[in-house]
């Protein structure tokens, strides 16, 4: 039920109107509105009458049209009453006008002591309106604000409002669960006064004043637990990381002593590193009811909220390798900060790609230690939404609001949030609203922008000194059991004083686990040549006969059945072009037992109509997978158009990688000029992952490239943006020309026993270039090419070198070919990175009494060129190329032709002209 059902009656309830409406619902319930049908079977049941009972022709059941106004009342706090929750641990809300005064129901304080049947549907009997307001402020304006009604599911709006108001039993917990809630506020407070003491001024980014966070976090691992979750993934920012990782993942204080203290010998040969508050972290833990639970902490970078899309890819890769697909059995959760979850658009982007099949995980909980600040900034200055989960709102995902400093009701709104998402597999926001008690970070002073909150916060105790004092005072308690459980604090917090040794957790290897820890570190070495990648011909040919068959009730337009005999009519000429190739390794790869996942804006047919992975009955509106029909006992090809998002997508399929060792994932871009979308998981994941955290990924990323005349968004995947990237041999970055390699490169990413992302800059135009195929014998035989030369000259007769990558090799090679130019080699150079240092100098000393010239589409202060001049045997190397340029491309189709005929002209003319 919407908001907007409480006022679309007010001018009809004049009881005329009403017995009328009652008339109708007692013919037919379903004639009238949803809402009017609620309100009647709510009146009938505090009646005591059922729907059936009396004739057709049955008056409305006394002053409905004031029980009605009652009723509005009711779902006026159901829609409104959190805005007047008491979730804020410091400071008056805003007002924020939720008209839920009698008189904006039509009502007066006269109605006050008048008894109204509705009241029975919240369980009152016999109930004045002053005890049916008086329930609803407690259920609905406590510390526990509850934002549902907004969903358009009547099944979740019900759940709900029966959870809440029926929810009495559920919120008095046992003196068990009591002491446990404490004992992990205990932890919690231990570990952040210790730090503070211990290591003044150091940057944590500490927990204190959302502390709850602890003993929430706990509670949703262990309802989850009694739920059937067997792996739980979280991400999260900076703030409280270090406290979660010693008081929920279990890593030993120890352990994290030496990195405040410094003594941790790092070993630099496995990369740089990172701060301690990015690294992840992986434990298995015993919940309350026994059972075991794996618990994954994902590294993340200070870019806020990057990690979202990441938790949730890896949390699909392991479902799908270890679970069966079932997501009952994994959770992820995210935590955000309410400056970061308000702010930042990677949050929209992964809540809209929840529910699609490519990405659905099940649901995740988002947990948000609401601080009320963004590094110096207000709330009222980090957003215009009321809340800072206002997003969630998009997909009707419900919100609970509470109050940080009441451990109870957090408990129970996390506890709460795990049963709706065990019951309903759907995304679900927790809104912790707390504080935080220093600035951002240890040595920052917060009263330079915030005097007036940070006055509140100095004179404000605890969490764990608020629900200590509460238990006591509400005797819920003994005396004795409050002083032990104080001595108990003491204890703990000098244990970590006295350097009490701890016991790490045991933990046993999962077995993406055990296959991450079967890789090696790749060599320098490894990429001078590349292993054998080819197959054997029956191999292909089951691979072609999955491509080019239907099932025999499958009806596609007619175009496909020309595209099917187009490819057999490609494997009987011995000419496999590009799409064929690149199909043809995917299925060699699943008859091998390794899976493949893809997605990415309109991969299934490819933005160029080219690689038709699928085709969809004109008829039926089904899809059929080829290749999911390769072999009876194959490995599964996942193919999804994904969602027009790059940032959260290539984040997604990074997690993926992370979770999913042997099987070939890839993104691929729309063009590859969008991939800057998602610049962020590029730089700070995918290109230093390894480096900073020790992650290896075999993720790769699909940029057609390529000049065409289409102009400056259409043209250029940025090459020298990755080749800037590139460095200590992290990823792979290729150029490629020839079908072959183009299968041998996707094959040679699961065939090294090693992992690296790896780039491509795919085609457009040579798609369908009719010298762009390869033999077959090129794919039963040999491996990757990283340098191919000229096979079509000979090296003494050779004045004049052009190095080249990618598609200007056709144009170059066109005029070579008209000209007959046999003083002239054109090599192409495959793989950018890692340069292949023998092979290069190798080709290089072959043709040493040349002129040597590299030759590139894009302008000169981009494409690889400044790359290759870190490497000495290109030092005497000129550059042909379009002028410097701030746009990657011209946007007039003239132009474009003579700037492309330009570059060519000048490649063979008797002197370079100098860009």
């Amino acid at each position: 039920m919407t908001v907007s059902h409480d006022y679309s009656y007010v001018s009809s309830s004049d009881n005329a109107f009403i017995d009328g409406l009652y008339l109708d619902y007692k013919r037919n319930p379903e004639s009238i509105d949803q809402s009017w049908k609620q309100f009647f079977r709510g009146v009938e049941f505090a009646l005591a009458k059922p729907e059936a009972a009396g004739p057709a022709t049955s008056a409305a059941p006394g002053n409905l049209a004031k029980e009605f106004k009652v009723y509005r009342l009711i779902e006026a706090y159901r829609s409104r009453g959190h805005l007047v929750s008491t979730t804020n641990p410091i400071r008056e809300r805003v007002n924020r006008h939720p008209r839920l005064e009698l008189e904006d129901q039509g009502l007066s304080a006269a109605d006050l002591e008048e008894t109204f049947a509705i009241g029975e549907t919240l369980g009152l009997k016999n109930a004045k309106l002053k005890d049916i307001v008086a329930h609803l402020r407690g259920i609905y304006c406590g510390n526990l604000g509850a934002e549902y009604m907004h969903s358009n599911d009547s099944d979740i709006r019900e759940w709900f409002q029966k959870k809440i108001e029926n929810g009495a039993a559920d919120r008095a917990f046992g003196i068990e669960k009591k002491k446990r809630i404490l004992a992990k506020l205990n932890e919690a407070v231990a570990f952040e006064n210790f730090l503070h003491t211990k290591y003044v001024g150091q940057k944590r980014f500490s927990l204190e004043g959302g502390e709850n966070t602890i003993p929430a976090l706990d509670a949703i691992i262990n309802a989850s637990a009694s739920h059937g979750v067997e792996e739980v993934v979280i991400g999260m920012a900076h703030r409280g990381r270090l406290n979660v990782l010693a008081n929920v993942m279990g890593k030993t204080y120890e352990y994290i002593f030496n990195e405040f203290e410094g003594t941790a010998q790092p070993d630099l040969t496995m990369g740089d590193g990172d701060v301690k508050y990015h690294m992840g972290y992986a434990s298995q833990v015993t919940a309350s009811g026994g059972q075991k639970v794996y618990l994954k902490l994902m590294p993340n970078p200070s870019h806020l909220e990057a990690v979202d899309a990441v938790v949730l890819g890896y949390t699909r890769a392991q479902g799908d390798t270890l679970y069966g697909e079932n997501p009952e059995k994994l959770l992820p959760i995210i935590i955000h900060g309410d400056a970061a979850v308000a702010g930042q658009g990677i949050v929209y982007e992964t809540v809209q790609m929840s529910g699609l099949k490519g990405y659905n995980v099940g649901g995740a909980i988002h947990f948000v230690i609401n601080n009320q600040i963004g590094f110096t900034t207000d709330f009222d200055d980090a957003r215009s939404s009321i809340y800072s989960t206002s997003v969630a709102r998009v997909l009707e995902t419900p919100i609970l609001h509470v109050n940080g400093d009441d451990a109870e009701a957090v408990v129970y709104a996390v506890e709460l949030a795990a049963e709706f998402r065990a019951k309903f597999h759907k995304d679900i926001f927790v809104d912790m609203v707390c504080y935080r008690k220093h600035g951002h970070n240890e040595s920052d002073e917060p009263r330079f922008t915030q005097p007036k909150f940070y006055s509140q916060i100095s004179k404000h105790a605890n969490p764990r000194e608020v629900y200590k004092d509460k238990l006591i005072e509400g005797k819920q308690i003994e005396a004795q059991l409050a002083v032990q459980m104080e001595e108990q604090f003491k204890n703990l917090l000098q244990d970590r004083f006295n350097m009490v040794k701890q016991k790490p957790l045991p933990y046993l290897y999962q077995k993406p686990e055990e296959q991450w820890k079967s890789f090696r570190r790749s060599t320098p070495k490894d990429f001078d040549y590349s292993p054998k990648t080819a197959v054997s011909r029956d191999l292909l040919e089951k691979s072609l006969k999955a491509l080019t068959t239907l099932p025999a009730d499958f009806k596609p337009i007619q175009k496909i059945e020309k595209l099917i005999e187009e490819r057999s009519k490609r494997w009987q000429d011995d000419q496999v072009d590009w799409a064929l190739a690149e199909n043809m390794a995917y299925g060699s790869l699943l008859q091998e037992g390794i899976s493949v996942r893809m997605s990415g804006q309109d991969c299934i047919r490819g933005t160029f109509s080219h690689r038709h992975a699928g085709v969809v009955d004109e008829q039926s509106n089904t899809r059929y997978i080829f290749l999911n029909s390769v072999a009876q006992k194959q490995a599964k090809y996942k193919i999804y158009n994904s969602l027009l998002s790059e940032y959260a997508v290539l984040g997604f399929e990074y997690g993926y990688s992370l979770g999913s060792p042997s099987s070939l994932n890839i993104w691929e871009a729309q063009f590859g000029d969008f991939a800057n979308g998602a610049q962020t998981i590029i730089d700070q994941f995918i290109s230093s992952g390894e480096s900073k955290w020790q992650r290896q990924s075999g993720v790769v990323m699909l940029l057609p490239h390529g000049y065409e005349g289409q102009g400056p968004e259409h043209s250029n995947a940025r090459p020298e943006r990755f080749l800037q990237l590139a460095a200590e041999w992290n990823i792979v970055v290729a150029n490629l020309t020839t079908p072959a390699n183009i299968f041998h490169a996707l094959r040679r990413q699961v065939k090294w026993d090693f992992r690296k992302p790896l780039v491509i800059f795919t085609p457009k135009s040579l798609l369908r270039h009719p010298d762009c195929v390869s033999p077959t014998k090129d794919l039963v035989e040999g491996a990757f090419q990283e340098i191919i030369d000229d096979s079509s000259v000979a090296a003494k007769d050779v004045k004049r070198l052009l190095m080249c990558t990618g598609k200007v090799y056709y144009d170059l090679k066109a005029r070579q070919q008209k000209d007959k130019r046999k003083d002239v080699a054109i090599v192409r150079l495959e793989q950018l990175y890692p340069m292949p240092e023998e092979q290069s100098w190798k080709l290089l000393e072959k043709y040493k009494t040349a002129e040597k010239v590299w030759v590139q589409e894009e302008p000169k202060n981009m494409g690889a060129f400044t790359f290759l001049r870190r490497y000495t045997q290109f030092d005497d190397f000129k550059l042909i190329a379009r002028k410097s340029s701030a746009s990657p491309a011209t946007g007039y189709a003239s132009v474009h032709a003579q700037e492309q005929a330009k570059i060519v002209s000048n490649a063979f003319s008797e002197k370079i002209e100098s860009v």
